[in-house]
């Protein structure tokens, strides 16, 4: 292999060779957050836009990383092209971006990860509590998040294909215009549209939830789940058996959406040893809009038997 493929493994060797030599005497109990902190890596994100004949090798040779590093930040990337005109988010040197999984902490993803607590906590700004971390020198890989695409769910959860107000993954945020992770999609949807179980399973938990407002959670078979946020009213309850295609609440504008536009905030998550981890709905969504009218003719059956 030829030896410039070898300078991103090397500088990120460097990288952690150095911050490990410069951490705290105890690693495992970092003391409180002081001005030697540097800044996020997740604040240190930059912008690039896809230029004719790019790809993602030449791109991430460009910013010394290796094309996984630049997949795993950017979901729109994982099948292997570059799309001219796109914009994709560059982080500051190899490693990967994960949602700290509910009932989790920084310091579980670092032990799994098999990273020294040190160089996480240093690296993500000496944060006590973030919700997404980066974990550097770690490469992305599909094993574990792209999982077998015969799935449980099979339908889509509003009564037509509309809209996505706000993707999954690293965006800039409408409001703040920071650069946040998104674990869902935000569908655009009037209020009291009807909103529908994506597959069958179980009711997890029905109620309200901080931020997503008004929430249904559904665990269904394969270890995967779903949930439906920012709902004006809820249908189930805690426990319940559902049927792909049964309303589950209807539109709302509940708890804190990212976006002013009403919406149904939709995620997809999958079990691991960490927990629920969120992964793209974008080809789930897809697939169910694919089937049409025989999914919209079962979901007003599915009313209809309500009824």
């Amino acid at each position: 292999m030829a030896l410039h493929r070898w300078f991103p493994l090397l500088s990120t060797l460097l990288w952690l060779t150095v911050t490990v030599w410069g951490a705290k005497a105890d690693p495992e109990l970092p003391a409180a957050k002081n001005d030697n902190c540097p800044q996020p890596a997740l604040e240190r994100l930059k912008k690039h836009i896809v230029a004719a004949g790019e790809t993602i090798e030449s791109i991430a040779s460009k910013y010394d990383l290796i094309p996984a590093t630049l997949m795993g930040m950017n979901p729109s990337l994982r099948q292997g092209e570059a799309r001219v005109g796109s914009e994709i988010i560059i982080p500051p040197y190899n490693g990967i971006a994960l949602e700290v999984p509910e009932g989790k902490t920084w310091r579980d993803l670092a032990a799994g990860y098999n990273v020294r607590p040190a160089v996480v906590y240093e690296v993500n700004g000496c944060e006590e509590n973030p919700r997404v971390v980066f974990l550097p020198g770690v490469n992305w890989s599909p094993e574990g998040t792209d999982v077998e695409f015969e799935s449980a769910l099979k339908g889509y959860p509003l009564p037509t294909q509309t809209t996505v107000g706000f993707a999954f993954g690293w965006n800039l945020h409408p409001i703040t215009r920071k650069v946040v992770f998104h674990g869902g999609v935000d569908l655009l949807a009037e209020p009291g549209t009807p909103v529908f179980a994506a597959g069958d399973g179980i009711v997890a938990f029905a109620g309200e939830r901080g931020d997503y407002g008004n929430l249904v959670v559904i665990n269904h078979q394969e270890g995967q789940q779903t949930r439906y946020a920012h709902l004006d009213t809820i249908a189930v309850s805690a426990g319940q058996t559902i049927q792909q295609g049964m309303q589950l609440g209807t539109v709302g504008t509940t708890g804190f959406p990212d976006i002013e536009l009403p919406h149904l905030h939709f995620e997809v998550r999958y079990n691991s040893d960490l927990g629920w981890v969120a992964e793209d709905p974008k080809r789930y969504l897809q697939a169910a809009a694919r089937q049409g009218d025989a999914m919209f003719s079962r979901q007003q059956t599915t009313q209809v038997e309500q009824r």
